[in-house]
């Protein structure tokens, strides 16, 4: 084995080495790990049981207090994501506290309609959550006829 590549070999192994190091000690951060599911408090009044169906599929993991943890979501920095993401969309709508008021829930049939939710990283780690164009189309109608106020829908 030549210098050049016994050098290319070495600088490799240590930055291998110093990635696994990194990798190792992000898992000892604690954010990310919490997994909590509170109790479901009170949900909306769902136009259909389709919808429910459809907004389970692809919306309760983040907007609901039934979030099925995933196991990467115990796996820094993953799990750092899946949180921030989750306490996010907890917060702007939460399907389980239905008792809080939600000024942007009757934007949420636009959001399917347009795509931005569910988002593409979140339709790439759960394929269940990719609907048909149909079933985009059910459940943007359904929200806005579950959380639209009666004068705008």
């Amino acid at each position: 084995m030549n210098a050049r590549v016994r050098r290319f070999l070495k600088g490799f192994l240590v930055t291998l080495g110093c990635l696994v190091v990194v990798f190792g000690l992000m898992q000892l951060i604690p954010y990310g790990r919490t997994h909590s599911n509170p109790p479901t408090i009170k949900e909306p009044e769902w136009d259909s049981p389709r919808t429910r169906e459809l907004a389970v599929r692809a919306c309760f993991d983040c907007h609901s207090n039934e979030t099925k943890w995933p196991w990467y979501a115990s796996v820094a920095p993953f799990s750092w994501v899946v949180e921030f993401d989750i306490n996010s969309g907890r917060s702007l709508i939460n399907f389980s506290e239905w008792n809080l008021p939600y000024p942007l829930a009757s934007y949420s049939g636009l959001s399917v309609r347009t795509g931005s939710m569910p988002p593409v990283k979140y339709k790439l780690a759960h394929p269940e959550a990719q609907l048909t164009d149909q079933e985009l189309v059910e459940l943007a109608r359904g929200l806005d006829a579950t959380l639209k106020p009666a004068g705008q829908r």
